[in-house]
């Protein structure tokens, strides 16, 4: 998209910022007290404080560097989620079995990568478009899958099968992979006091999530 770069927000700074995901529940008190909920957003939307991570004016510096060639709010970028950045547990390796993707009819070639959260009651699905590449493992009913046998477009997420290595019908397409959170600034303005910075306290950057 030419409203997005492929570039990732300073690491050292996203590391150490603060935020998660976002829903948006309209709640009704009904007179006998009941409580009548509906979800007004079918996925949620993340947030995040960059601020927090600024530690040293070099940090600060490559932050207004990255804040002016985005031009503000205007174009998209990747952001590391230090709390979900993978498709497996937290402190496992990235496995091919991690998630699954789909189920071959024999004929789709081209699946998108989700992450699955929760899974007794009523789990959600989570469209990832911006893994790292090179991070990503394949598998089909198990048996792992390597180049040519399939292509990723780390742009996107799509999982593409070479032709002639569609996955069977009925058969299993996991994946593993690291990804990237696609977001914006929140803010078309940075306000920095540099007194108030070199007394310890920290610069508002509002970081959100969008769909690419």
């Amino acid at each position: 998209m030419s409203d997005f770069h492929e570039v990732r927000f300073p690491l050292d700074v996203s590391l150490n910022g603060r935020g998660g995901p976002e829903r948006r529940t309209e709640i009704v008190t009904l007179g006998s007290n009941r409580e009548s909920r509906n979800a007004r957003w079918a996925h949620s939307r993340r947030r995040y404080e960059a601020g927090y991570g600024v530690k040293t004016l070099a940090q600060l510096s490559d932050v207004i560097a990255f804040f002016e060639e985005r031009r503000g709010r205007l174009y998209g970028f990747r952001w590391r989620d230090r709390a979900d950045f993978a498709s497996c547990a937290p402190g496992a390796s990235v496995a091919a079995g991690d998630q699954r993707i789909g189920v071959g009819d024999g004929a789709q070639r081209i699946f998108p990568l989700t992450k699955t959260y929760g899974g007794a009651f009523a789990p959600y699905v989570r469209s990832i478009a911006k893994p790292v590449a090179g991070s990503v493992r394949v598998a089909v009913d198990g048996a792992e899958k390597t180049a040519p046998q399939f292509s990723l477009d780390a742009t996107t997420g799509l999982v593409t099968f070479s032709p002639g290595n569609a996955p069977p019908a009925g058969s299993i397409v996991t994946a593993g992979f690291l990804f990237d959170v696609p977001a914006r600034f929140d803010s078309d303005y940075l306000e920095i006091d540099m007194q108030a910075f070199e007394a310890g306290a920290i610069p508002k950057i509002p970081i959100i999530e969008i769909t690419p």
